[in-house]
């Protein structure tokens, strides 16, 4: 997956009844933190229960992709296909579309 996102937000993707991280590039790491779950679940103060009742919450049991935003305990249901996490992220007010795709 090509997205870059901040730090304290996180993607996973939910397919029959297991979620997986997906690690994406981060556009800001002014302190060079790793990309792994563990560092940003002890940083954020979130346990690995609260994260898969609140991606459970947020997707409503539906496989597809979710934004954990972990800084301020927020998770959105994108949908099925990367393109829907880009969208999700837009609405968020992160990332725009790449003006040289639509010549």
């Amino acid at each position: 997956m090509d997205i870059c996102i901040p730090g304290y937000l996180r993607i996973f993707h939910h397919q029959q009844g297991h979620w997986q991280h997906i690690i994406g590039d981060s556009f800001y790491n002014p302190e060079g933190e790793p990309p792994d779950l563990e560092f940003a679940t002890r940083k954020y103060d979130i346990s690995r229960e609260d994260l898969a009742i609140e991606l459970f919450r947020a997707n409503d049991g539906r496989a597809g992709y979710c934004i954990g935003d972990l800084k301020q305990k927020r998770f959105y249901y994108c949908g099925v296909d990367v393109e829907s996490v880009r969208e999700k992220l837009r609405s968020l007010g992160i990332g725009r579309s790449d003006p040289m795709e639509s010549q």
